[in-house]
């Protein structure tokens, strides 16, 4: 999908949005699809607010392309896993996008200025119980291509896929997993060697959708 593309479509987004793909959603093993298949939480006011950052930007050739993290391995619920730039809200940031902005450029060093970032909607807010975050996906155009580089003590790696790998109808691979005591089994995107699952699978899928309009 090539730039100039994506930035035409996202140039209004439905009311409502378009749900992603049902099967990067987990659901526990031996039970009916119909009931293992929960809907993402409704956000509470004793959740932390928090931001992640859906940016997609062209690369040499004109296609367009978003920017993923590899969590460094640490101690931590999402540690190593493969994530869109962002976190938690601070005091001083102005409002979620603007907590998405600054959270990626302490963890890839992007300069909005320098790339010509333009924010254009936001995706549907959900909630991640296990680490208490209520957490909005915040969609940004870039019209040149990000100088990104890794914070050390944050990011292992960062990839650019092509946005075209999240379309409805790309690969889905299914894993089964017990996570805990919950055997789980869902679906993923394999990006660069890396399997993209939970809630950044499903912030794709949905950007997918809205662009698939």
């Amino acid at each position: 999908m090539r730039f100039e593309d994506v930035v035409e479509r996202l140039a209004s987004f439905p009311d409502p949005l378009p749900e992603g793909a049902r099967e990067l959603i987990p659901v526990l093993q031996g039970m009916d699809p119909a009931t293992a298949r929960p809907r993402w939480p409704t956000a509470t006011q004793a959740l932390r607010p928090a931001g992640v950052l859906a940016l997609v930007y062209p690369d040499s050739d004109g296609l367009a392309r978003i920017v993923l993290t590899e969590r460094a391995t640490r101690d931590g619920h999402h540690s190593g896993e493969v994530s869109l730039p962002g976190g938690k809200a601070e005091p001083r940031d102005a409002d979620l996008a603007a907590t998405a902005l600054r959270e990626a450029a302490e963890e890839v060093g992007l300069d909005p200025v320098a790339a010509d970032v333009r924010v254009v909607g936001l995706l549907d807010r959900f909630v991640i119980p296990v680490s208490e975050f209520d957490v909005t996906p915040v969609v940004a155009v870039a019209t040149r291509r990000p100088i990104l580089v890794a914070s050390a003590d944050e990011v292992a790696r960062i990839v650019e896929p092509p946005v075209a790998m999240f379309l409805p109808g790309a690969r889905i691979t299914m894993v089964d997993r017990t996570i805990g005591e919950w055997p789980l089994r869902y679906g993923t995107y394999e990006v660069d060697g890396l399997s993209v699952w939970g809630a950044t699978a499903r912030i794709l899928s949905q950007l997918g959708a809205v662009l698939a309009r």
